[in-house]
């Protein structure tokens, strides 16, 4: 007979072992970027589960956080203490996938930053009636459309096949021409290399994640990619799309249907259950470098994502990176070019050479030779560097640049017709007189897109004329006499490619005050001449030396390469990692002295800036790991101390200042 009987006292009850839940606050504060732990309560046991959103409480002034579930335990390490309960469950839809909490701490830890700012990119704003109306899609079963079989990759042989289906690394030289589709489209080859690859992924039952710079390379991929695979196994995820049809396409992707996704840079961090192929088309460009803290570039977030899940990693494009160059010879990534050589035809000429018509058109006269015999077989692309009519002018007697009265902004032409006025607050230049030599006459410095439309709208008389560049987006044109103006990277598509190409104002893009001007430039023109039809003339005027040998010989590798050489003799990026530590001069003392000891570490500054001071920190790749946490920990600190209020103003708190940029453009410029 046990006690409890001879008692007449009913044992105790095992104690129960709580759930915890530890949770993630969407909250930008450097304080709170770790997990919490909550305890689950027994009504919220069925939908708490890892991934979900959550509200949970906080312990000042009864306020209520939003956040996601990480991760499921027993119970919380090394806490005897009552936990809060969590407060609610916002929806049952498991929106954080394990994967792609893996890489937003990963990619924070190493940008020193934190991985709700990197979640806020990764998962859109939740839309009620779409989730809605996507679950009850999904309990009525939903399953994908067959895939045809998979294509060849034209023009590259077995080798490149035989590395994605391996997983492998690849840094992928595409061909520069553009190719008709079956639907009658005109993309570029580049496009129709990324859609077989992405293609013959999910035929193996795997999903292929693809980004590109914008909607006008996103366009050109969706058209290729629909030659070879159904419309719903391919989901675009961009900024351009309302905010319903991004949610709907993120939770798409949720889903375990092999498909294609396709997006800009935030497409790295799209959810895929079981990713086999991760494409970056065009790394060098810009507007893979995200504005928004921690400000992790694309590239960089497609690494740790491509070392983390094992999938094929392709960076592809006309030109190569100098940080993928880097890559190459590091032996991390394998170079892959075309089996056979296709490239343009590119002639080279300097800006003295004019007659009296080129100088009227502002080009050369070899370069308005070649246009005026192309003109007559199809359309001809003018690349400017700037948009708009004169977006600069100087003083016609001692050229310095013209400057606004009111605010010393840049003045500017607008348009045809109109007086001059300052770009940046818009007042009318009049009575402008030079400060320097007094002189009252202003010149062109620069001639935009529609100084240049008009120009050569006189020297082609009947000819049409379109203009493509911010303000007027063109994507493709037809293949009859035209004249095509354009920005860098505003360039339409021409049916069958255009008849000639002339790159204009090359002199003025390499003035530019930038340590990646160079490759830019070269990045913008060969992105231009892909656009060519075979045998067409590509002329770049204003423009010679290592830069137009590379782009005349097509070539770019072995000049990604000399740049590389450069920057490793003077110790600056990619050659090493580079950090800009900002804010109030003894925040940025404090956090610099938490790195100065580092091995190789070499510190530049601080130096005096509108709000502060800065710093610039220069470290091997080995030791960036430990600056990027010993700055995140300086980060912490800065934004916990106790700041006092200005005379005046009681119980306000200034906002700390310190803020720390790896891989900061500005230190390059």
């Amino acid at each position: 007979m046990t006690e409890g009987a001879a008692t007449g006292i009913a044992p105790p009850a095992p104690a129960r072992r709580t759930t915890t839940a530890r949770v993630v606050f969407d909250s930008p504060l450097p304080q709170l970027d770790h997990l919490f732990d909550y305890r689950i309560p027994q009504e919220l046991e069925a939908d708490a589960l890892p991934g979900v959103r959550v509200t949970v409480p906080l312990r000042s002034a009864g306020r209520v956080a939003r956040g996601y579930i990480v991760e499921i335990v027993d119970e919380a390490d090394g806490f005897d203490g009552e936990l809060s309960p969590l407060d609610s469950v916002v929806s049952a839809v498991p929106v954080l996938t394990p994967e792609v909490w893996a890489l937003a701490r990963k990619a924070a830890d190493r940008a020193a930053g934190g991985a709700s700012d990197i979640l806020r990119l990764a998962i859109p704003a939740r839309q009620v009636r779409v989730e809605k109306t996507w679950q009850r899609e999904q309990l009525e079963g939903v399953a994908g459309s067959p895939v045809p079989d998979a294509p060849e990759l034209d023009g590259y042989g077995p080798a490149l096949a035989e590395m994605l289906a391996a997983h492998g690394r690849v840094a992928l030289d595409v061909s520069p021409q553009v190719v008709r589709l079956g639907s009658g489209t005109w993309v570029g080859r580049w496009a129709v290399t990324l859609a077989q690859a992405a293609a013959r992924t999910v035929f193996g039952g795997e999903t292929a994640i693809l980004a590109v710079p914008d909607y006008r390379d996103s366009d050109q991929l969706f058209a290729a990619l629909s030659e070879y695979l159904p419309g719903d196994r391919i989901t675009r995820v961009d900024a351009s799309q309302p905010n319903a049809d991004r949610y709907r396409a993120f939770l798409d992707c949720l889903t375990d249907i092999p498909r294609v996704i396709l997006g800009n840079r935030s497409a790295v961090y799209a959810p895929a259950a079981a990713l086999g192929l991760l494409a970056i088309f065009d790394d060098g460009d810009p507007l893979y470098s995200e504005p928004l803290a921690p400000y992790v570039h694309a590239r960089d977030a497609a690494l740790i994502r491509q070392q983390q899940s094992g999938a094929a990693l392709v960076l592809a494009g006309h030109t190569r990176s100098v940080d993928a160059q880097r890559l190459v010879e590091l032996g991390w990534v394998e170079a892959v070019s075309p089996e056979r050589s296709v490239t343009p035809r590119v002639l080279i000429t300097a800006k003295a050479d004019h007659d009296d018509t080129a100088v009227t058109a502002r080009i050369p006269s070899m370069a308005w030779r070649q246009a005026k015999e192309a003109i007559a077989t199809g359309p001809v692309l003018v690349q400017v560097a700037r948009p708009g009519y004169a977006p600069v002018l100087a003083c016609a007697t001692c050229s310095s640049a013209a400057r606004c009265a009111t605010c010393a902004g840049p003045l500017g032409i607008a348009s045809a017709g109109s007086a001059p006025s300052c770009t940046l607050c818009g007042a009318i230049a009049a009575g402008w007189t030079c400060p320097t030599c007094e002189g009252t006459k202003l010149r062109l410095v620069t001639r935009g897109t529609g100084r240049t439309a008009e120009e050569l709208g006189r020297a082609f008389p009947g000819v049409p004329v379109i203009i493509s560049d911010g303000d007027r987006q063109v994507t493709t044109v037809e293949a009859r006499p035209a004249l095509v103006i354009a920005t860098r990277g505003a360039e339409p598509v021409a049916a069958g490619g255009y008849a000639a190409v002339l790159l204009l104002d090359g002199d003025r893009m390499l003035a530019a005050e930038h340590l990646r001007i160079g490759e830019d430039c070269l990045r913008w023109w060969s992105n231009a001449a892909a656009l060519a039809r075979p045998g067409a003339p590509v002329v770049l005027t204003g423009v010679t030396g290592d830069l137009a040998r590379a782009l005349a010989t097509w070539t770019q590798p072995a000049f990604a390469h000399t740049e590389l050489l450069d920057r490793r003799a003077l110790r600056f990026p990619p050659a090493v990692r580079a950090a800009s530590v900002s804010g109030d001069a003894a925040a940025v003392a404090a956090a610099v002295t938490e790195v100065r000891d580092l091995p190789g570490a070499s510190i530049l500054g601080p130096t005096p800036t509108d709000d502060g001071v800065r710093a610039i920190l220069r470290l091997d790749y080995a030791q960036a790991g430990d600056a990027a946490r010993l700055l995140r920990g300086a980060v912490v600190r800065n934004a916990t101390r106790r700041r006092k209020a200005p005379q005046g103003k009681a119980g306000y708190r200034p906002p700390p200042t310190l803020k720390v940029r790896f891989d900061d453009p500005e230190i390059l410029s």
